[in-house]
């Protein structure tokens, strides 16, 4: 998600350095849709902690975004705006410094990860079962068997009749 957040932030700042202003609307819409969608791509790599990955990753996803905005009628004129060999080399140098940035969190989230297992394993104190007891004699009967004669009935016809 860090390179797709980096992405969108990256074309925000470099559009309006260039002086076209952050974009509105659609076109806010549509970078955020693309940069949580290259953002899952990412997510998806297995080598994307690799510093490699990352620039292309993020190369690609700097041109991309341009062009978005670009067909999004998110413009910027040229008269007022950089250089177009300077914009180049921001863009690379923010590339860089944002794809080592991500490799180095990458792999600082990987160390204390680790030791946050590891520390987590040792501080486990096995649970004691419970001891089970039972009672092999009551002075009281079973609950069940008090039920049982309440509501058996003790009356009768009267003995005198039944002879």
């Amino acid at each position: 998600m860090a390179a797709g957040a980096l992405t969108a932030a990256l074309s925000v700042s470099a559009h309006g350095a260039a002086g076209g202003g952050p974009p509105s609307g659609s076109s806010a819409a549509l970078l955020a849709l693309f940069a949580v969608t290259l953002g899952a791509v990412v997510a998806t790599i297995r080598t994307a902690a690799d510093i490699k990955v990352l620039v292309a990753v993020l190369t690609v996803g700097q041109l991309l975004s341009h062009a978005l905005l670009s067909a999004a009628g998110h413009s910027h004129p040229s008269a007022a705006g950089a250089p177009f060999g300077l914009m180049v080399l921001a863009h690379l140098g923010a590339i860089a410094v944002g794809a080592a940035l991500i490799a180095v969190g990458e792999h600082l989230c990987v160390a204390i990860s680790r030791v946050l297992t590891a520390r987590s394993r040792h501080t486990r104190h096995p649970v004691a079962a419970p001891s089970t007891i039972t009672v092999r004699s009551a002075d009281q009967p079973l609950q069940s068997a008090r039920l049982l004669s309440a509501s058996l009935s003790h009356r009768g016809p009267p003995v005198s009749l039944a002879r």
